[in-house]
């Protein structure tokens, strides 16, 4: 079974979350035994930000913001689908909470999640729709 960095890369959706997470140094985190649970935007969802805006985060001097913004999509542990339901918020690896809201479907601060339970060696990947910002 593949990590969550080789699935996301195989998934072929993930190109531009692969790119930031390689600018952000945090392939070998997200290849390490976690467990993690990530909260991954598609390549879609990034095409939403303003291009200009995803030149500036993998420019190495912003280095720590896009660390910040990738971390605010992970979460500790192995949170399946049906525990996620279950939340009103959860803490993520930057520290701050991200609201959880199922009265229509499942959304993590206003993205939906649109496919759950993609189980890695190392963790679990829910795709979302839109990329999170921290506050």
């Amino acid at each position: 079974m593949a990590d969550i960095v080789d699935t996301a890369v195989a998934a072929g959706s993930f190109k531009t979350l692969v790119a930031a997470v390689t600018a952000a140094d945090l392939v070998t985190t997200l290849k390490s035994a976690g467990p993690f649970t990530v909260f991954a935007p598609t390549d879609d969802a990034f095409a939403k930000l303003p291009p200009a805006v995803i030149a500036d985060l993998l420019l190495p001097e912003n280095k720590s913001k896009l660390q910040g913004i990738l971390t605010f999509h992970v979460v500790a542990g192995q949170v399946m689908a049906s525990d996620v339901v279950k939340l009103k918020a959860t803490k993520t690896v930057q520290g701050q909470e991200v609201t959880i809201d199922t009265s229509k479907g499942v959304m993590l601060n206003g993205a939906n999640v649109i496919k759950t339970d993609i189980v890695c060696s190392n963790g679990v990947i829910h795709v979302i729709d839109a990329v999170i910002l921290p506050k």
